[in-house]
């Protein structure tokens, strides 16, 4: 299916291309080639336990106006494609096709912008932390060390911007809803709760996405606009869980994407010399508005607020302080059997990064901590880039996951410790 896919694309741009006008003014391809190893030092049970990444990675990317003398024309109308190509030695040497982007862009309209095809969603104000960004996420590229590029997925969405005089709207339309990609156990183990612990290539579970029907689209909107030097906005979102976490059928180890809808705002400007953010998201269940159904994920609300300063001397901090609060607690509890695992009504995180560019800026030193005092769980991602030449890239980094008990976020993540090597020319 997917070469079929990939042949259909294909031959539409070769016909594109054919095309009057096309030919004459071929776009400019740029990208990249990549290497990238992450050894790994775990005793679970994955595909491979020396290591979790071993990939060549060819990236083309193109954009194209066109400047003829049709509608096209006038209406700004843009190509962007984008694509990845890897051969990747953890699947036995397979050949991959990753489609970042394939869409087309036009401006009808002064106030309006349009976007249809595949594209990178996103919005927000959280840094690794996502409350109103409920576009899908790929956490296996996050934890083996691929460029934060790939921590967000690509949708196939039509998106229309608008901009009248007092706001600014965005909205955006995903005909087929696309999951997270969450570890399953081939590359990365995991806690599965079907049998209490950290689980690899035997977990069992089965996980039930939505229907791909009209019914099960997903809707996200975004209203902004500037107060001064603040930059607000409030967000909407109707679809589903990105991350399977109610139970369909617990003797059939089976989990669920349930539906969601989503509320929220955020804020961010100047601050004490610094930029400062905050934001909030309400998650509404309808499929257990009174939370006290076991099985389905209670209604939550997430807050936080964020704060990052230029110190000087190439030198920046930044700092987060997020709360995820369960809603209709007390229901909850009840409705919990003796062997179920009990969450806290209140979760709470604190985030830092801090950054240095060294010999010139052509070094980076990162350094990104989550820790919960409530969770007693922590993850921590260092790492060194060096660019060499404007074309050559190295980067060097560990992920170090750890916790208390294995069923919380990084605990059910402690034995995918890996340090990574990702070596890039860029064209």
């Amino acid at each position: 299916m997917k070469r079929i896919k990939i042949t259909i694309i294909a031959s539409i741009i070769l016909l594109m291309c054919s095309g009057e006008g096309f030919s004459e003014n071929l776009p400019k391809i740029h990208g990249f080639v990549e290497e990238a190893f992450a050894p790994r030092f775990g005793s679970d049970d994955v595909r491979h336990r020396q290591f979790n990444m071993a990939e060549g990675r060819l990236q083309l990317k193109t954009k194209y106006y066109f400047d003829d003398e049709s509608i096209l024309s006038d209406w700004q109308t843009e190509l962007s494609v984008k694509s990845d190509f890897v051969l990747d030695f953890y699947s036995a040497g397979k050949v991959l096709t990753d489609l970042r982007e394939l869409n087309v862009s036009f401006t009808p309209a002064d106030i309006v912008d349009v976007k249809i095809g595949r594209q990178v969603l996103t919005w927000g104000t959280g840094d690794y932390l996502f409350l109103n960004d409920l576009f899908p996420k790929d956490y296996i590229s996050f934890f083996i060390g691929r460029e934060d590029e790939y921590l967000k997925k690509p949708s196939d969405a039509l998106r229309v911007m608008f901009y009248p005089e007092w706001f600014n709207l965005d909205v955006a339309v995903v005909p087929f809803f696309e999951p997270d990609n969450t570890p399953t156990g081939y590359r990365l183990s995991f806690f599965d709760s079907f049998q209490g612990g950290i689980a690899g290539v035997n977990s069992e579970r089965d996980i039930i996405e939505p229907s791909r029907t009209a019914k099960n689209m997903v809707y996200a909107g975004r209203a902004y606009r500037n107060f001064g030097s603040y930059e607000s906005a409030l967000y909407y979102y109707r679809g589903f869980d990105p991350s399977p976490r109610s139970y369909k059928n617990e003797a059939g180890r089976q989990l669920y994407h349930e539906r969601m809808d989503a509320y929220g705002g955020s804020v961010r400007g100047p601050v004490l010399g610094g930029i400062g953010n905050a934001e909030v998201s309400y998650y509404h269940s309808p499929e257990d508005n009174s939370g006290d159904i076991r099985t389905i994920q209670n209604s939550r609300t997430k807050y936080l607020i964020g704060y990052d300063k230029d110190m000087g001397n190439d030198l920046s901090l930044g700092f987060q302080y997020y709360v995820e609060e369960i809603m209709d607690y007390n229901e909850y509890r009840r409705a919990l059997l003796p062997a179920d695992y009990r969450w806290d009504e209140f979760r709470h995180v604190v985030t830092n990064r801090i950054t240095k560019l060294l010999a010139g800026q052509t070094v980076r030193l990162s350094l990104f901590t989550f820790f919960s005092p409530t969770d007693l769980d922590a993850y921590i991602r260092p790492s060194i880039v060096w660019y060499v030449t404007d074309a050559w890239t190295l980067s060097v980094g560990a992920n170090l996951p750890w916790g208390k008990d294995s069923w919380t976020e990084f605990g059910g993540m402690q034995k995918n410790k890996n340090v990574y090597v990702r070596l890039r020319y860029g064209f």
